[in-house]
């Protein structure tokens, strides 16, 4: 079967098209044919060496690349799944030799539900890593009140907003200024544009700051600056989380693999409550050129390879 695999780090031409074995699962684990896997900026650190050299991904002779994969499952095993069945799955082992961005891949089963139905393959491979990190980090937070998405346009950050507005936080949302309308229809109930000063721009909408900060766009300081004294904040990137000032609970998330988890935003995708957004598709033999666009930003939603 093909796959795409790194075995040197740099820019996108070290993405290699290659013909490698069929995997074949384990106990617990299923096979899925892959109709779809999302590009990730995960993805473009792992190709770059960005990974490696922050001591996040060991030194491997061959690295798969993507984590969000769509498809059907090809060999069920001993897991209760179904040959046939419409799955989604995420791929949390990120020193594997073999990813998403392969015809096949195996899974352990806990990491795989049914995918969403009523949607195709490519808008359901923009589900599993993004909402799962959103949701896992809304988790770490215990307000009841108000709390600010920053990067709120972005695939986490719109998802965050929908979750957060799901469960009926007053929501504040930092975005670009021509991104306001399509924010507020995930759920924001304020909008603050990015910028300079944002915390005193967030705390005269929100006078004394907000409960709780989830900061996708990885803004740091400014984006604690919003948040009242005691409050919580959640940091998406290792070294991004600032220092814990005015006594503010800073929390980093950290994205795990849960079958059961996406089951239940699998059906919210379903009844439309989480936006499901796809920048554009590529074959899977232009992965390359998928790591460019995305490198390059603007878009809205993710990119999504299909072998």
């Amino acid at each position: 079967m093909r796959a795409v695999v790194v075995r040197r780090f740099g820019g996108p031409e070290v993405l290699e098209f290659a013909e490698v074995p069929v995997p074949e699962p384990g106990p617990g684990q299923v096979r899925i044919r892959v109709a779809a896997a999302a590009v990730n900026p995960v993805d473009l650190a792992t190709r770059s060496g960005v990974l490696s050299a922050a001591g996040v991904v060991p030194a491997r002779a061959v690295l798969g690349l993507g984590w969000d994969v769509a498809g059907s499952i090809d060999d069920a095993g001993d897991t209760g799944f179904r040959a046939g069945e419409a799955v989604v799955g995420l791929r949390d082992r990120i020193a594997t030799p073999l990813g998403a961005y392969a015809e096949r891949i195996v899974l352990d089963a806990s990491a795989v539900a049914p995918a969403p139905v009523g949607v195709s393959a490519v808008e359901a491979a923009t589900l599993p890593l993004n909402a799962l990190t959103a949701a896992q980090a809304l988790d770490l937070v215990e307000t009841t009140g108000t709390v600010l998405v920053t990067g709120a346009a972005g695939a986490v950050g719109g998802y965050a907003v929908a979750l957060a507005h799901a469960r009926k936080l007053r929501v504040v949302a930092v975005a670009s200024e021509a991104d306001e309308a399509q924010v507020r229809a995930f759920g924001a109930d304020e909008f603050v544009p990015r910028g300079p000063s944002l915390g005193d721009r967030v705390r005269a909408v929100v006078p004394g700051g907000v409960d709780a900060a989830l900061d996708t766009a990885l803004l740091g300081l400014d984006a604690l600056d919003a948040v009242r004294g005691g409050g919580e904040f959640v940091a998406f990137a290792a070294g991004a989380a600032p220092i814990p000032l005015r006594g503010i609970r800073v929390r980093t998330v950290w994205i795990r693999a849960d079958g059961g988890r996406l089951a239940e935003l699998a059906r919210l995708a379903e009844n439309g409550t989480l936006p499901l957004r796809v920048a554009g598709t590529l074959p899977l033999a232009e992965a390359g050129a998928a790591h460019e666009r995305l490198a390059a930003g603007g878009l809205r939603g993710r990119l999504v390879l299909t072998p």
